[in-house]
Formats: C-alpha cells, sequence, structure tokens
C-alpha cells in the first residue's frame, strides 16, 4: 500500500475529519516500530513502543464496510504488535462513532479515558475521544 493509495482511503473514510495527507502517511510508515495490516480497501496503522501500542488509525473504505476487513486488519495489527513485544494497545475513537466502538469492543478494549473536544470536525463542534486499551498477549498464538 502506497502513501497515496492510504491518503485516498483515510479520505474517504473520514468525510467529517480532517484526513492525513500522502505525506503524513509517507512520515509515518518511516517510523521505527510502525505496523500497517490490511489492503487499501480497509487497514490498520500503528506502532509499537517498548511493551506498549497504539492504533493511530483504522480506515475502511465507505462500500467495504460490514464485510469483516476493518476485524481482520485489527486482529492481524494485535497478533503482530504482541509479537513484537507489545503487552497492550491503546487507542483514541471519536465517541460518536458508533461502528467502530462496537468494533473495538468486540476485540475486548475497554474504556480508560476521554480526551474532550478531541476531534475538531470539518463542519459543527468537537467530538469527544474514548481511550480504550487491551491486552495484546493472547493475541500472539
Amino acid at each position: 500500500m502506497t502513501p497515496t493509495a492510504l491518503a485516498q482511503t483515510h479520505r474517504r473514510a473520514f468525510d467529517h475529519d480532517r484526513p492525513w495527507s500522502a505525506l503524513e502517511f509517507a512520515d509515518l510508515l518511516a517510523q521505527r516500530g510502525v505496523i500497517l495490516c490490511g489492503s487499501a480497501d480497509s487497514f490498520v496503522l500503528g506502532r509499537v513502543t517498548f511493551d506498549e501500542a497504539e492504533v493511530m488509525t483504522l480506515a475502511t473504505l465507505p462500500e467495504q464496510r460490514r464485510m469483516g476487513l476493518a476485524r481482520a486488519a485489527l486482529t492481524d495489527f494485535l497478533g503482530r504488535a504482541a509479537r513484537a513485544g507489545a503487552a497492550s494497545v491503546f487507542l483514541e475513537v471519536a465517541a460518536d462513532n458508533a461502528a467502530a466502538i462496537a468494533l473495538y469492543a468486540a476485540q475486548d478494549f475497554a474504556s480508560v479515558g476521554r480526551r474532550r473536544a478531541y476531534y475538531a470536525r470539518t463542519c459543527g463542534a468537537a467530538v469527544d475521544a474514548l481511550v480504550l486499551r487491551r491486552a495484546v498477549a493472547d493475541a500472539a498464538a
């Protein structure tokens, strides 16, 4: 997956947020510990730092949603993060993103915090982020 393809998917997946640019994806992909899972239709981009992993973004094309692609990419990410030494993984998700929250709950993520007005929206008020965390040691198998 090229940075351009990732940016195109991200732009379509997050039409009410500021999407990440191809340059931002290129910069992230060049960093140590970064893991990219999935396909251009649905991907997870995260990183492992010491014993902790972070899901930086998960994006799925609108017409590819509810097909299990995000779940598969996330499952792959969890396994790869565990194999890279992560004991836990965290992420932020918009408090109004019910589909993503349901996906993360089904993958045993639990809420550990809230960041007020974290996500600026192109139209409307900023939205809180829920901070979610889960252990990943069991995902390495």
